[in-house]
């Protein structure tokens, strides 16, 4: 476990952004959670069926945001739409810091399926006729393209990766970035997690998981090595990543995660991937039944938005910490098959 409380090692939370089928904004996220309810799902045509299937996904955006008009994002799919908004929120003034280059931004985006929408949209092109798939959509189907439509924007020039792995990455993320931070790599780090919603995605993961409600957006943590808001929120400590392989090994992992992270009191909040679906909730459920404190469910209000949920979560317990809700926050990821990380944040 990376515990981060010595002084010389204190990383805070300067901003945060969201895009979820809530809405666009953290507000938006916090008044959905806040009222408990699942979002309704809507319907999503799969060719060669009947009968759709059912997501939960963005709404257009009213305003319609300035930084579309960018002639960066001119053919640029959601994916990429719903990273830069959270992260402009997220970085707030420091965007322009980071234009005029007095700031040295370092950006790790995190994904499970990423760019489908033209990945999905060039193989059928070339598999009916390649004489017509469109070269131009090519370069918008590698997992990097939305990290990298976001530097151009922001005229960032330093550290910028992208991580590929289930919803636990986002947490494997904030790792990296808090190492970027304490080794005076940058100034300041983004973590964004984002997903995009096609049919391909949808009907993949009902192979697995019929009643799965599969969703799409972005949620984005700015961290700094200062704190510049009021309350200040401190990552402490983010547990080591638990990788499984079967549903026993899962269980294992969820709760070697959960020995490592605070035990909590009656005050905390525990963020948790919960979807109220008990054969996938059950790992998760089980490593935490000990929790003394309160509990929230974004996964199971906003549906599975994959590493853009674990973003949410994050986003989702920050905020909380932020109203002054609760003087400390816990997050549990237990990933659909890869690991089981969490992590634990305090307001200093």
């Amino acid at each position: 476990m990376k515990v981060l409380s010595s002084e010389p090692e204190n990383i805070f939370i300067d901003g945060i952004g969201a895009v979820s089928p809530a809405g666009w904004g953290v507000l938006p996220l916090r008044e959905a959670l806040a009222k408990g309810e699942p979002l309704p799902a809507k319907e999503l045509a799969r060719p060669g069926w009947t009968r759709p299937l059912r997501v939960r996904s963005v709404p257009p955006p009213s305003p319609r945001p300035d930084f579309m008009t960018h002639p960066r994002l001119r053919r640029t799919s959601p994916i990429t739409q719903y990273a830069v908004a959270a992260a402009l929120e997220a970085l707030g003034d420091d965007a322009a810091r980071v234009r005029n280059g007095s700031l040295r931004l370092g950006i790790v985006l995190c994904v499970m399926t990423g760019c489908v929408n033209y990945s999905r949209r060039f193989y059928d092109e070339t598999l009916k006729d390649p004489a017509t798939a469109s070269p131009l959509v090519f370069p918008e189907t590698v997992f990097n393209a939305p990290a990298s439509h976001l530097a151009a924007l922001l005229g960032a020039t330093a550290l910028n990766y992208t991580l590929l792995g289930d919803p636990g990455t986002f947490l494997q993320g904030l790792a990296l970035a808090a190492d970027w931070l304490l080794s005076r790599r940058v100034d300041g780090c983004l973590v964004a997690g984002a997903e995009e919603i096609d049919w391909l995605t949808a009907d993949a993961y009902r192979l697995f998981a019929r009643k799965i409600i599969l969703s799409d957006g972005a949620g984005a943590i700015y961290l700094r090595r200062q704190s510049h808001t009021a309350p200040s929120v401190r990552l402490h400590c983010i547990s080591e990543p638990h990788l499984f392989s079967s549903k026993k090994q899962r269980a294992h992992a969820a709760q070697r995660m959960r020995a490592e992270l605070p035990a909590g009191n009656p005050g905390h909040l525990l963020c948790d991937g919960i979807q109220n679906l008990p054969n996938m909730d059950a790992q998760e459920q089980e490593a935490w039944q000990d929790w003394p404190g309160a509990r929230l469910s974004p996964r199971a209000i906003l549906g599975e938005g994959l590493a853009a949920a674990s973003a949410w979560q994050c986003v989702a317990a920050i905020d909380a910490l932020r109203q002054r809700q609760h003087p400390a926050a816990s997050m549990s990821v237990v990933g659909c098959n890869e690991q089981a990380i969490g992590a634990h944040f305090v307001i200093s």
